[in-house]
């Protein structure tokens, strides 16, 4: 089935599904960029007022967390990527060595799936004749040769999100007066989280209010915790 707007190309199933799954660890990515830098600048401008020091931790945790994202994704990725090469590299050698067996096999998924068994020999043969490796991997392993995962990709999406999400603690809580950075960093805080909330809960077809309240008290909750800690540690210091 394709997806497309007015004047726009058709989108295939395979192409709307990946699009929806960068977005979705795009949104991911945002959230925990928010929540990590929240937490720590919180944690410590509950131990000094310093805006110098505060910066420092921001942008620390913001590199790192960038970093580190990216190279979990890439790493995820990639072995998702050779995953998806092996298989497509069986599928093209038994195609090759037992052509039969595999369009008997292809036969076998759609009627399974509910096609009478004439009909299904004739949809694998006219599919198998047309791309042979397209339709066997999209009926047998769900896979699209053409939108195998991109570990490079992943990983600037990840990187990019979580920094994009950090910016708002970082500059809310650097650039604000001392007595009302904690408090503004904690409204744009939940406001952001409560967006990224909604996004997230769309795209995977939730409901937004369980979605956008969990992930705000989750924010909330790990920032009054840094926040409490690094009041503690700064008097004790």
């Amino acid at each position: 089935m394709a997806v497309s707007h007015p004047g726009e190309p058709a989108l295939h199933q395979g192409e709307v599904g990946s699009r929806l799954n960068w977005l979705r660890a795009a949104v991911l990515g945002a959230n925990d960029g928010i929540v990590s830098v929240a937490g720590l600048v919180v944690g410590v401008a509950g131990a000094t007022a310093d805006r110098s020091v505060l910066l420092t931790a921001g942008v620390a945790g913001l590199v790192a967390g960038a970093l580190s994202m990216a190279a979990g994704e890439y790493v995820s990725v990639s072995t998702q990527r050779d995953t998806q090469r092996a298989l497509l590299d069986t599928e093209r050698r038994e195609l090759a060595e037992m052509p039969e067996a595999e369009l008997e096999e292809l036969a076998r998924i759609y009627v399974a799936k509910g096609l009478s068994e004439p009909l299904a020999r004739q949809v694998a043969a006219e599919l198998t004749a047309g791309d042979a490796l397209r339709a066997h991997a999209d009926a047998e392993l769900g896979i699209d040769p053409d939108e195998v995962v991109s570990p490079w990709q992943a990983a600037w999406a990840s990187a990019v999100s979580f920094t994009v999400g950090a910016l708002v603690p970082l500059l809310t809580i650097v650039l604000l007066p001392v007595g009302v950075r904690v408090a503004a960093c904690f409204v744009a805080v939940v406001l952001a989280l409560a967006l990224t909330g909604a996004v997230s809960a769309h795209l995977g077809g939730a409901g937004h209010r369980r979605a956008t309240v969990r992930t705000v008290l989750g924010g909330a909750v790990a920032m009054a915790v840094t926040y409490g800690i690094g009041h503690l540690v700064g008097r004790s210091v």
